[in-house]
């Protein structure tokens, strides 16, 4: 099982940003934004930054695959 942040991307398309856009308004680091990519580990602070920059819940960001 792994996560994935599809629901992130999708989210941000439809509210027209861009990634740099969420990395103004929640304040995480580049860094966090390429794991996001990879679908890599980030912290839980960063996934709260990033749900009180969207106004939205972890579940709207991110779900769990399973392989």
């Amino acid at each position: 099982m792994h996560f994935s942040y599809n629901k992130l991307w999708k989210l941000l398309i439809d509210r027209g940003w861009k990634k740099k856009d969420l990395r103004d308004k929640s304040g995480i680091s580049s860094a966090s934004v390429a794991k996001l990519g990879k679908d890599g580990n980030v912290t839980t602070e960063v996934l709260l930054k990033i749900c009180k920059a969207l106004d939205c819940d972890v579940s709207d960001i991110m779900e769990i695959v399973r392989e």
